[in-house]
């Protein structure tokens, strides 16, 4: 570890920890590491790097050095934190059940907490929040994002000299900015309609659980469809979809980031709507946000207005496939002639440990070939906001993503979270194999009624 030698701290403060007093990294779950090296090979970083200090087991050290006052918190070593994308596979591999995603949890609002980054920096990311958890400011920037994808503007910034002196990090930004649409009408306003049975007109002794739909941020601007289609088919599965229209952004985002006050002001206004709506369950379909839903006891543990009911609130989140794999299936499936190369979004896999439930949906559509891609465990480099700071890695990662899809020779790509969709067709079209996309609600939905799929060619559906 000689390379943290610019980071120590003089030997009169090494018993003072670098962290502060406020949920620092538990010592108790530091010491569960034993340093084995399992979690290496499921390392996004440290694949691409193969650095000891990018490594789960490497930030573990860090973590303890800086718990013990042996170093501070330089940029050195916040970068080291920073280069984590929190994907939690590392969790999955651990033999000892190391819980290195609370131990980075806590880590990261201690890094924005005790560690200054450049003002730069600070301006860029408070854009990112400035913006992303705020569907109506997303929305006012549809026009001019619709006449930027329209005109010849699109295809300049993409051009070689334009990518020499844009900023990486605004590059990036640009590169997973999805096809935008104008004539958007909300999931809420149109989701329960005839196309499928009304669960609320159901005779009593058949309805099912009150559901409430998380809508998400990016999700309900950019990809509103897949709530559209969430509500329909629960609505063809018999259950009472409850529209919780005055809900907010989450906090997956903040809290992944380490912004944890902003994250916990969100968490408390969401329980607050669902609340108000008196559901029986929380439907997620967005990976990241569901993990970060079953995490609310834990987060507001110190709340004594929240902390009991954050961990009710919690008790009630489901992801749309785990929710709905719980009951046999009711509506009728039709059939989807084609082969889909299925994507396990990290925080679904390893946030919470769902890789069943999604396939076994999926499975349900007659002539439906579900392939499975190489390299499950990792990364495609989404990762919450990463590909946005971490410009450089991410696309790494995502390239590697996109060539273990192609290898599989699908009509499309299907994955439970907006962020890896976004990154995934951005690598595919960058290796010049575009493919359509789609979340697996969308390709039930499109089987229970029986209409085609959007952009997957009636060749892959009729072959």
């Amino acid at each position: 570890m000689t390379e943290l030698s610019v980071g120590n701290v003089s030997p009169s403060a090494n018993t003072v920890s670098a962290f502060d007093t406020h949920h620092p990294p538990a010592r108790e779950i530091i010491e569960d590491c034993v340093h084995c090296g399992f979690c290496l090979p499921t390392c996004p970083t440290w694949l691409l790097w193969g650095e000891e200090m990018d490594s789960p087991r490497g930030r573990i050290n860090l973590m303890k050095l800086a718990t013990d006052g042996e170093i501070a918190l330089t940029p050195q070593v916040r970068g080291h934190f920073d280069a984590c994308l929190g994907c939690m596979a590392c969790v999955t591999a651990c033999p000892s059940g190391v819980q290195y995603d609370k131990l980075i949890e806590a880590t990261r609002p201690q890094i924005e907490r005790n560690a200054p980054r450049p003002l730069s920096d600070r301006i860029y990311r408070a854009l990112i929040f400035a913006l992303f958890p705020h569907p109506r400011r997303m929305r006012l920037l549809l026009p001019l994002l619709w006449l930027y994808q329209k005109t010849g503007a699109r295809r300049l910034v993409r051009s070689r000299w334009l990518q020499r002196v844009i900023p990486a990090r605004l590059l990036a930004m640009e590169a997973v900015l999805p096809p935008v649409r104008l004539r958007r009408r909300s999931a809420l306003s149109f989701a329960l309609t005839t196309d499928a049975p009304d669960a609320t007109d159901a005779p009593d002794e058949t309805k099912r659980t009150r559901v409430g739909v998380l809508l998400g941020c990016v999700q309900r601007v950019f990809f509103d469809e897949v709530n559209a289609a969430t509500m329909r088919v629960l609505a063809a599965e018999g259950y009472q979809v409850v529209p919780v229209a005055q809900q907010g952004c989450c906090g997956a985002l903040s809290v992944h980031a380490g912004r944890e006050d902003e994250g916990l002001r969100y968490a408390r206004r969401l329980i607050d709507a669902f609340e108000e709506a008196r559901v029986d369950a929380v439907a997620v379909n967005v990976a990241g946000c569901g993990s970060t839903l079953k995490e609310y006891g834990h987060l507001l543990r110190d709340d004594p207005a929240y902390a009991e009911r954050a961990k009710a609130f919690s008790a009630k989140v489901r992801d749309i496939s785990e929710l709905l794999a719980e009951q046999p299936p009711r509506a009728p499936r039709h059939p989807i002639a084609a082969r889909v190369a299925y994507h396990d979004a990290c925080h679904l896999r390893h946030g919470q440990g769902i890789t069943r439930q999604p396939r076994a949906l999926l499975r349900q559509i007659p002539q439906l070939e579900v392939a499975e891609p190489a390299e499950a465990d990792i990364c495609c480099g989404s990762a919450g906001i990463y590909n946005l700071v971490a410009p450089e890695p991410a696309a790494e990662l995502g390239q590697r993503k996109a060539a273990n899809i192609l290898a599989t020779k699908p009509d499309a790509l299907v994955a439970a979270n907006p962020g890896c969709l976004l990154q995934i067709s951005a690598a595919l079209a960058q290796q010049g194999h575009p493919l359509p996309t789609f979340h697996p609600i969308e390709l039930l939905d499109a089987s229970i009624r029986g209409v085609p799929l959007p952009g997957l060619s009636i060749k892959a559906q009729e072959k």
